[in-house]
């Protein structure tokens, strides 16, 4: 279980694919800190650790991982948002985040807003998935809220802090994101569903 609040920006160090697997190495200072099979979500997808060396340590993550979010497009010295499990009593600054990608948004806009910026972004809604105003949303990992929710689009809007501790600092039109949806919604969206079935 995570908060969407973002601990490190790792650095990835090697990409090394066995057979239908990807072992990615990540330089963070969290690293030192770690156990091997710990849980810390990477831009949003909950692995767990296998190897640890000095400031870098090694996750590996599987097919469905790599076809549902954006992992399998990392390359050497990409950033990526890290956030260790959160412990028991601790606050929940963000959200109940679990780890678990729902799928892929393209980012369409960007605007700077006197401070800030606005980002939107672009998603498959065939896949039933929704977002509501002023919901959560999780974007590689990072809790935020959403404004100007529509049926395949939404945007958020990003405090300097969150653009300078995040990826979001790299990101530009066409990047693609990993998304995970409230996980209350999911469930409301899926009892829906489930009546409608029944009718």
């Amino acid at each position: 279980m995570f908060t969407g609040i973002i601990e490190d920006m790792g650095v990835v160090t090697n990409l090394k694919h066995d057979l239908n697997n990807l072992h990615i190495s990540i330089k963070s200072q969290l690293a030192p800190e770690l156990k091997v099979d710990q849980s810390v979500a990477h831009n949003g997808v909950c692995l767990t650790v296998v190897d640890i060396n000095n400031d870098e340590y090694t996750v590996t993550a599987i097919q469905e991982t790599l076809d549902k979010s954006n992992l399998g497009t990392l390359k050497v010295s990409d950033k990526v948002n890290l956030e260790r499990a959160m412990k028991l009593g601790d606050r929940l600054d963000g959200h109940i985040v679990q780890g678990h990608v729902d799928q892929t948004a393209t980012c369409t806009n960007i605007e700077e807003a006197n401070g800030s910026w606005v980002f939107t972004f672009s998603y498959d809604s065939k896949l039933n998935n929704i977002t509501i105003e002023k919901g959560s949303i999780t974007v590689n990992g990072t809790s935020l809220t959403v404004v100007n929710s529509k049926k395949d689009t939404f945007s958020v809007a990003i405090i300097p802090y969150t653009y300078n501790h995040t990826n979001f600092c790299d990101f530009k039109k066409g990047t693609v994101v990993n998304l995970e949806f409230d996980v209350l919604g999911k469930y409301v969206a899926k009892l829906i569903d489930l009546n409608l079935l029944t009718k």
